[in-house]
């Protein structure tokens, strides 16, 4: 569900290798990185913070069973979202050192037993959701997959904008929880989804900053072609981590988090626009790469905050 990988961007690997027979540990192995492990990671953390911070999870307080169900649920979803986007773009994949070796790139796993793993996980989390948690829940989970797999995976070939696009899927796993808890969406769960929204953008231009080889040799139009790339990066990371200093306080202005919040969202979001700005200013690998590992730490400590000085 989120737009791209965080820890996966590190790998860097060879041309993609035959298809052989795998012991069946390893074939495990295969079919759990197919789901993207690493990308689910972060959106159980949004979900749960979403579900969490929602105004009302029933009668009993916090409701743990209903919690795990949500989670499950995501889970099951992100996984086969993750699944599907990797059968979709296996061939291209295959041409970037970064994501050659995963599974279905390097021809260790059979594209039609990935397509329905996919298919299986995707129809199961949607269900679940549906049975076990709310209509609402599962339908959220339903149009993120939907989006991201119909819109902003072949808009990835084809225009720039294909981060707008998929920064809408990608920040819905807070609504998610948001409406697991309390069947509803209200002024602060659209709060949740906007934090989330912007910080995918200088997260992901640092990714495509990086890799923009990678991504060019592959076909992947994620930033323009020519003198054009730098601007359109520069312009994504600074004014979306400047977006976030005011836009991450307002929970605190709503009423929905309190002082100790307010001190430590601002002094985060002034650090992530920090990292942001020297991108835009330097556009070199080493300082993307360091405004990469300050997204991935600023984005749970910012809901952590929140969840801790929740009013």
């Amino acid at each position: 569900m989120a737009a791209e990988t965080t820890t996966a961007v590190l790998n860097v690997a060879p041309g993609a290798r035959p298809n052989r027979a795998l012991p069946w540990y390893a074939a495990m192995a295969d079919y759990w990185a197919l789901t993207k492990p690493e990308v689910n990671f972060l959106i159980l953390i949004t979900t749960s913070a979403g579900f969490y911070l929602a105004p009302t999870t029933g009668p009993g307080g916090f409701r743990i069973l209903l919690f795990i169900h949500t989670l499950l649920g995501t889970l099951l979803v992100a996984g086969g979202t993750g699944t599907l986007n990797q059968y979709i773009e296996r061939r291209f994949d295959a041409q970037m050192r970064r994501t050659a070796r995963r599974p279905l790139a390097s021809g260790r796993t059979e594209s039609s037993h990935a397509l329905w793993f996919g298919i299986l996980l995707s129809l199961a989390g949607t269900a679940y959701l549906a049975l076990a948690v709310n209509g609402l829940a599962s339908l959220l989970a339903l149009v993120t997959l939907v989006s991201y797999l119909f819109l902003y995976t072949p808009l990835k070939r084809k225009t720039p904008l294909c981060i707008l696009v998929g920064a809408f899927p990608g920040a819905m796993p807070p609504l998610i929880g948001w409406a697991a808890a309390s069947g509803r969406l209200g002024l602060e769960a659209w709060v949740l989804y906007a934090m989330l929204f912007f910080w995918q953008f200088p997260h992901f231009m640092a990714i495509a900053w990086m890799y923009r080889e990678d991504y060019a040799r592959a076909g992947f139009l994620v930033l323009p072609f020519g003198e054009r790339r730098g601007t359109f990066m520069a312009w994504q990371s600074l004014v979306s981590s400047l977006v976030l200093v005011p836009l991450s306080l307002t929970p605190t202005f709503l009423g929905h988090a309190g002082p100790v919040y307010l001190v430590g969202a601002l002094l985060l979001s002034l650090g992530f626009f920090y990292y942001g700005a020297r991108l835009a200013l330097l556009r070199s690998n080493p300082v993307a790469r360091r405004l990469l590992f300050s997204s991935i730490i600023y984005l749970p400590l910012l809901l952590l905050l929140m969840v801790l000085d929740k009013t």
